[in-house]
């Protein structure tokens, strides 16, 4: 039996948290043999070197960008292993839990992390470029800033309730606390933030295609981004 082929060029992936965004992203990059980049770790990543320089909310701007900006973010591109490093430590489990969490949407509005952050994120994908094969990127402005000239640009999008719903069983998984009230309070604060946002804010692309996915299984998402890979020309 043949896979699916591989992809060539770039899929941006946006769309709000708990819509599956994660999940669908890596397992397209991995069914197409192509290289994967979540940059909403690397966002989070900075905002865990913020906190470990002892700031919070009230610290100023600038101090929030220059310790963002002082800290070594690497992310790994490898779908079924995806890495991502801060000063050398492998920061996956702790940039995912609650202190983070609530503070991403502040630390990632801010312009001087963000202009450092898609620097670094399009120097990935043109490295992924320049090889064989192609990248799927996931995030809240691949479409509109990081990756605008992407040939296939997806935006997810599911009901608020199923998405918290999503969030607290990834939680749970993970052996995080999980309050349904909570989740789905921390779900609408995040989308008011990032849709709001002076720079970059989250909101779909003109040219992106709408997926709801409501109502679909993984397997359903997967396999019609991979028909639109196809039908884009983008699998060899």
């Amino acid at each position: 039996m043949t896979g699916p082929g591989t992809l060539r060029g770039v899929v941006a992936m946006d769309g709000p948290s708990g819509t599956g965004k994660s999940t669908v992203s890596r397992r397209l990059a991995a069914a197409l043999g192509a290289a994967y980049l979540d940059t909403g770790a690397t966002y989070r990543a900075a905002t865990l070197a913020v906190l470990r320089a002892g700031l919070d909310h009230s610290a100023s701007a600038d101090d929030m960008v220059a310790a963002a900006n002082a800290a070594r973010i690497a992310s790994g591109t490898d779908p079924g292993a995806p890495t991502i490093h801060l000063d050398g430590d492998d920061v996956a489990a702790e940039i995912r839990g609650g202190p983070v969490t609530t503070f991403v949407s502040a630390v990632s509005a801010l312009p001087g992390v963000r202009d450092r952050l898609v620097a670094a994120q399009q120097a990935v994908i043109a490295a992924a470029l320049a090889g064989p094969g192609g990248i799927v990127v996931e995030g809240r402005d691949i479409g509109t800033v990081v990756a605008p000239d992407a040939p296939l640009k997806v935006y997810l999008t599911a009901s608020d309730e199923v998405r918290a719903a999503r969030r607290g069983r990834q939680d749970a998984r993970a052996g995080r606390g999980v309050d349904a009230a909570v989740t789905l309070a921390d779900v609408r604060r995040r989308d008011r933030l990032d849709s709001t946002r002076a720079v970059s804010p989250l909101h779909k692309a003109d040219d992106a295609l709408l997926v709801d996915t409501d109502e679909l299984s993984v397997d359903a998402v997967l396999d019609e981004l991979l028909r639109l890979a196809a039908e884009r020309g983008l699998v060899t």
